[in-house]
């Protein structure tokens, strides 16, 4: 199941890229909805079950708690190494700033299609958990993937790389997530090291949404119609988990 529904993160990621190449004026519509559905996720869904299923604690803090906060200092520290907050906002930079490197797009797409590649093991893991988690989660991955696959294309584009390889790294990143599903075919997590990955896996997706996602919906388009986008995805995950439950 989770394979196939790893499918749609493919679709979604080369809609993404598709998007990217035809930017319209609904984009910051579309990244507030995705904003608030993984804010959503995270704070309603995933963190409660990472904490009920890894119930041990270090040093009296929970361990999925712990990891969840790891989750996001990774996730920042990886974007700081390797610049891909400079790369998604420098399309104003002129032609001659040193920091336009070809390199520089291609190893901020490459850290995209690893973290791709990660959601599609997270997706896997959810499904073990049972329907309803990976139902939440397969939302998550699946909605954020169209952020993914737009920023792919234009990382490396942005850099000054053919159009060529952009797609070539878009392709990439939309099959990252159908083989880390696929991946977790061959092996099944026990229960705490279960909630111990999804609670990291939280971290890494809470980061996402309030350090790029949401931040990139607003700079140019601070209005009311992209908030409500983002408080209507954090309350139709609310809705979605009350009717599970």
């Amino acid at each position: 199941m989770a394979v196939i529904v790893a499918l749609g993160a493919f679709l979604m990621t080369l809609a993404g890229g598709w998007t990217a190449q035809r930017v319209t004026d609904r984009r910051h519509l579309v990244l507030g909805l995705a904003g608030g559905l993984m804010l959503g996720v995270v704070g309603l869904d995933l963190l409660p079950e990472a904490l009920h299923a890894a119930g041990s604690e270090v040093y009296g803090v929970p361990l999925a708690l712990l990891l969840f906060v790891g989750g996001f200092l990774v996730a920042h520290v990886v974007e700081r190494l390797l610049a891909v907050r400079q790369a998604s906002h420098g399309a104003g930079e002129g032609p001659g700033d040193g920091a336009r490197v070809p390199r520089v797009g291609l190893t901020a797409a490459a850290a995209m299609v690893g973290h791709s590649l990660a959601d599609g093991v997270a997706l896997g893991a959810a499904f073990q958990v049972g329907g309803g988690m990976g139902a939440t989660v397969a939302l998550a991955v699946i909605t954020h993937d169209f952020a993914d696959g737009f920023n792919t294309y234009t990382l490396t584009s942005l850099y000054g790389n053919a159009r060529r390889k952009a797609l070539l790294m878009l392709f990439a990143d939309a099959v990252a997530p159908v083989v880390g599903a696929a991946s977790t075919l061959l092996f099944t997590l026990p229960e705490e090291p279960l909630g111990a990955y999804l609670g990291f896996f939280g971290g890494v997706l809470l980061y996402l949404a309030a350090a790029e996602i949401l931040p990139e919906a607003h700079h140019e388009h601070p209005a009311l119609s992209t908030l409500m986008c983002t408080v209507g995805g954090v309350a139709g995950i609310w809705l979605m988990v009350g009717i599970a439950d």
